[in-house]
């Protein structure tokens, strides 16, 4: 039997979502439309940094807003925007924390510091991994932590770089750190963003009129009309100023280290991105489509003479997968049909009071709903993207069970999660994981979770479905796949948490 987790989460988090906008009156409101469209990145916890020029201190200023929550939450008085947060320039922030204590205020970004240079703020999306390290280090040498996130790690070096300019510094500061990094810094005659060389994380560049905008995902852009311009290259640092407003053109450093191919974070596709993003130049949707349609083909369930199977997705996320799974089962000559099977509340907010901790059937019941009249008597294909721990997919075929269908079978457009993450994503030790649990024997989780059959896409069928060149290619370590970069050994940075 599968040990109780005292975490209900069944579902891997992404590490956050950034935004941010240069050279716009309005800066601090697309920001807040920006990172409400990143929202499903992160749902800690939201902030903003807008840079002002005060004209009776004679300088530049930076204001920040920032607090637990949802976009709408932390912004809820436009006030805050039109008058707290003015300025022509501003960074944001939607976390959920990988590194660092999620219940912790001080973890909360956009982080901010006024250092010889002037002010300085970052917006980070990812995780070091040689945090430990470099924070002995700098700790060895007195440097004070305000938090205990990865993040704060690149205004110290920053600010302790002995390179004479700040484009310098913070050159010198990027290239010190390992991991996965799409970074945002604004400084207070400039907006700087860099992407670590392998691209685990996405990070893209658009612009609304002379302002430029970045941002996490291309869906982001789409909410304010800004005109998409490219993505950021792995092992790219940009750096748009005032001349860029003028010029259109942004300078272009490369980061130092390099390597022969890029490792992009696979589950961008397969779940954390939205489906009408443009990552590393892709389509998410058509992607997802491919992944659908790949999973199909390695596990075609047979019609019967009873009825045809119904197909559903677990929504949202694998709603677009569902749909290619369908097209592929057709074309493989199945009669099923896809159906809206499963209802999903999306009011189910932070402040939802929620049921007692080992209530699992109850956290998913405030989830998900049935349409018991679709699924009674009949053969169920469930096409979910993913399984973690396993206790909420159980909970989900126990609800659907109470509609009384024939059949229950589970296709996931993912192969099994054998490994922790440690470039942003929160997946649980190796212990905590379903897949881990049972040995990888995919016979074993089937009986845990209750289904009449089960099958995970392989990671063939995962490659070969996702865009590739010589120099592109993907992180797959939570999946077995070998990890890109070394992996700090010894402390871990949850240690902080505690």
């Amino acid at each position: 039997m599968i040990k109780k987790n005292k975490l209900p989460i069944d579902k891997p988090r992404c590490a956050c979502g950034v935004f941010g906008v240069f050279g716009n009156p309005s800066a601090s409101l697309l920001t807040y439309f920006g990172l409400h469209a990143l929202q499903h990145r992160g749902q800690e916890a939201a902030g903003i940094v807008s840079s002002q020029f005060d004209k009776k201190k004679k300088k530049q200023v930076f204001n920040i807003i920032k607090g637990m929550g949802l976009v709408t939450d932390v912004f809820k008085d436009q006030k805050i925007l039109s008058e707290q947060l003015k300025g022509n320039s501003s960074i944001g922030h939607n976390r959920y924390s990988t590194s660092g204590a999620s219940k912790n205020r001080q973890n909360i970004q956009p982080f901010i510091v006024n250092y010889a240079n002037g002010n300085l703020a970052v917006a980070h999306n990812g995780n070091l991994t040689n945090f430990h390290k470099l924070r002995t280090e700098l700790q060895n040498s007195g440097t004070i932590f305000q938090t205990t996130s990865d993040s704060e790690l690149f205004l110290h070096l920053i600010a302790r770089s002995k390179k004479k300019n700040q484009i310098d510094k913070i050159l010198d500061a990027v290239n010190k750190v390992e991991g996965a990094f799409s970074i945002l810094i604004l400084t207070d005659t400039s907006l700087i963003i860099a992407r670590d060389v392998f691209g685990f994380r996405p990070l893209s560049i658009a612009k609304k009129g002379k302002s430029f905008i970045v941002a996490s995902e291309t869906c982001a852009f789409d909410i304010i009309d800004a005109e998409f311009v490219r993505d950021v290259k792995p092992g790219e640092l940009i750096v748009i100023d005032k001349k860029s407003l003028t010029s259109g053109k942004m300078k272009s450093y490369k980061l130092k280290k390099k390597t022969q191919t890029t490792h992009h974070c696979i589950f961008e596709y397969i779940y954390f991105s939205r489906p009408d993003s443009y990552i590393n130049g892709e389509s998410v949707d058509k992607v997802r489509r491919k992944l659908g349609q790949a999973l199909a083909q390695e596990s075609f369930v047979k019609s019967d003479n009873n009825s045809a199977p119904v197909i559903i997705s677990v929504p949202d996320s694998s709603n677009t997968a569902t749909l290619g799974f369908v097209t592929e089962s057709q074309k493989l000559g199945s009669s099923s049909q896809y159906e809206i099977g499963l209802i999903r509340n999306h009011y189910v907010g932070r402040t939802f009071i929620q049921p007692a901790e080992d209530d699992r059937a109850m956290k998913v019941k405030t989830k998900f709903n049935t349409v018991k009249q679709v699924l009674k008597n009949k053969k169920v294909i469930v096409v979910d993207d993913s399984i973690v721990r396993g206790t909420t997919a159980k909970q989900l075929v126990k609800l659907l069970k109470e509609a009384s269908p024939s059949e229950i079978h589970m296709r996931i457009t993912s192969p099994p999660i054998v490994q922790p993450c440690h470039y942003g994503m929160d997946f649980p030790s190796s212990k905590e994981l379903i897949a881990v649990q049972c040995n990888k024997d995919v016979e074993k989780i089937r009986k845990e979770i209750g289904v009449d059959s089960l099958q995970f896409l392989s990671i063939e069928k995962l490659l070969e479905s996702v865009p590739k060149s010589k120099t592109k290619n993907y992180c797959y370590a939570c999946f077995g796949g070998p990890y890109p970069t070394p992996i700090e050994k010894g402390k871990i940075k949850e240690e902080l948490d505690k």
